[in-house]
């Protein structure tokens, strides 16, 4: 299947919807006046939207797949900050499931996507 840009990838439509998520939920009172963790939350998860938009549009699967790699290490560098935004009372368990349930969702279809995208090599 071929596309016709990155916004048609359903990889990158979740993960650019898992920003805004986040945006919304570091807005809370507890979280936003923590500006170190919040920011860079909030860059972890721009940073995976962005970096499979960047990956396609460099037009090799070699290239994209690095870029879909390093939007694999943002998720889980953005897993890691929500678990200890957990432990330290600025998300509830609901919102971290929630929040959990969606980044489980886009490692798999990144895994997926990879996959897919090195047997063109």
């Amino acid at each position: 299947m071929s596309y016709q840009g990155f916004r048609e990838l359903k990889v990158w439509q979740e993960a650019k919807q898992l920003a805004v998520h986040i945006y919304k939920i570091t807005t809370n009172e507890k979280f936003s006046k923590d500006y170190g963790l919040r920011d860079q939350v909030r860059r972890a998860s721009v940073s995976i939207a962005s970096n499979i938009a960047e990956g396609y549009e460099k037009e090799s699967n070699k290239d994209f797949v690095r870029y879909l790699l390093i939007a694999k290490g943002s998720l889980s560098e953005l897993r890691t900050q929500l678990e200890i935004a957990l432990e330290i009372g600025y998300i509830n368990d609901k919102v971290f499931a929630k929040v959990e349930d969606k980044c489980q969702k886009i490692n798999a279809m990144l895994i997926n996507l990879i996959k897919v995208r090195r047997e063109r090599f």
